[in-house]
């Protein structure tokens, strides 16, 4: 496996994968939106590693846009992807009852129906297993989905956001099924790992203070998940939460006594 795209790769958690890549010989395409020229900072420190890299636009918004994105990719980078990350995600605020078509769409779209489109043109061009030194057949796709440890600690909060990446690990387990042996897919789930545009410092700074391991995750945790679904051709289907026990977040008021 040596070509992939990473989806919103110009900045944060995006951009972090794609020079991870890089340094584990990957040729990468750095997917952005409106973001060119942080999206091309990272294909510079790319070709720096001699990795073979390119930005490329594309509105995940634009189902238009979307479509074509696997094939133009695979054509920048001189062959079949092997590694698809679907990173890119829009997070506004919204609760059921704010929440309008627009915020739906929105968070549909980006987070579910375009990940959605680009695994099936991923699985489409990938090519067909090989057998390892068992006999055994080594699926050369891997699809690695970014979600949010809220899929596994519901909260009333950012409604519309969070049934799209429900969705979504629902379909990285439907997905895991239904491409194997050809293609692996697996999922991460970050808790506090970057502030957020608007969020206040005291704010995240809180949230990872009270996870269960008192601490968040870093980049590198993430990168770390990565490496560890590609370097496991035995793992499909699975969700990796790097978020410091977040999602195990048990002291509510009735364990504690308090009313």
């Amino acid at each position: 496996m040596t070509r992939a795209l990473v989806t919103g790769a110009g900045k944060r958690l995006g951009r972090a994968m794609a020079l991870y890549l890089g340094q584990r010989g990957y040729d990468v395409v750095v997917h952005y939106a409106s973001s060119e020229t942080e999206a091309q900072e990272v294909v510079g420190e790319l070709r720096a590693m001699g990795r073979r890299a390119e930005a490329l636009q594309a509105d995940l918004l634009d189902e238009s846009q979307v479509e074509p994105l696997v094939g133009r990719a695979a054509e920048a980078l001189g062959g079949p992807l092997t590694v698809l990350v679907n990173n890119a995600s829009i997070f506004e605020y919204d609760v059921t009852e704010t929440a309008t078509r627009e915020s739906w769409d929105r968070h549909m779209e980006s987070n579910l129906r375009a990940p959605f489109v680009l695994t099936q043109h991923f699985a489409a061009q990938v090519p067909d297993p090989v057998n390892d030194d068992h006999e055994e057949p080594v699926a050369q796709g891997l699809v690695v989905n970014m979600l949010d440890q809220r899929v596994r600690k519901l909260t009333p909060e950012f409604t519309t956001y969070s049934i799209a990446k429900m969705g979504l690990w629902a379909f990285t387990q439907i997905a895991a099924r239904g491409l194997a042996p050809r293609v692996r897919v697996n999922a991460i789930g970050p808790g506090p790992t970057l502030i957020g545009a608007r969020q206040p410092q005291e704010h995240f700074d809180h949230q990872r203070r009270n996870t269960v391991l008192k601490r968040g995750s870093n980049p590198e945790d993430i990168t770390g998940a990565l490496g560890y679904f590609l370097d496991a051709p035995g793992v499909t289907g699975q969700l990796l939460c790097t978020d410091g026990g977040q999602h195990l977040g048990w002291r509510t008021p009735e364990i504690q006594g308090e009313q």
